[in-house]
């Protein structure tokens, strides 16, 4: 098959101050040309559905910066994550400076469940900062 057959082409009606804006942004994202960027769109709106069936399978990449200095935080992440091990699929602790640390962990499961982890993960005490995202094959 030519890849040409599998290529669909549609028209798209924008506001012209829309699409500048939109120009512009994929200019700063450094995109080809719009055809990726609205691929790119299409792919992410897909993605985003996936959370929303609860029996669909997603990973997702946790975040958490904290300060390791605080005392039993490495301790209690380490324990919730063992308490998940059949979910947390790899971990990576990084040093950032003398005080916080950087773990970056890759999640596999159903939605709830992997936001359930990572909630609980990001609201330990201790954790300044936490951020999931998600994705799906």
């Amino acid at each position: 098959m030519d890849v040409k057959d599998n290529i669909a082409r549609f028209g798209v009606s924008v506001p012209k101050e829309l699409l500048k804006e939109f120009d512009e942004k994929i200019e700063e994202k450094m995109y080809a040309n719009r055809s990726e960027a609205i691929r790119d769109l299409i792919r992410d709106f897909i993605v985003e559905s996936k959370w929303e069936d609860p029996e669909e399978d997603v990973y997702g990449s946790l975040t958490l910066v904290f300060d390791h200095e605080k005392r039993g935080i490495s301790d209690r992440l380490t324990e919730m994550q063992h308490r998940s091990h059949d979910m947390i699929v790899s971990t990576m602790h990084i040093h950032l400076d003398h005080n916080n640390c950087m773990e970056l962990m890759a999640i596999r499961g159903k939605p709830a469940e992997v936001q359930r982890i990572a909630d609980s993960l990001i609201s330990t005490k201790g954790v300044k900062h936490g951020k999931l995202v998600i994705t799906s094959v």
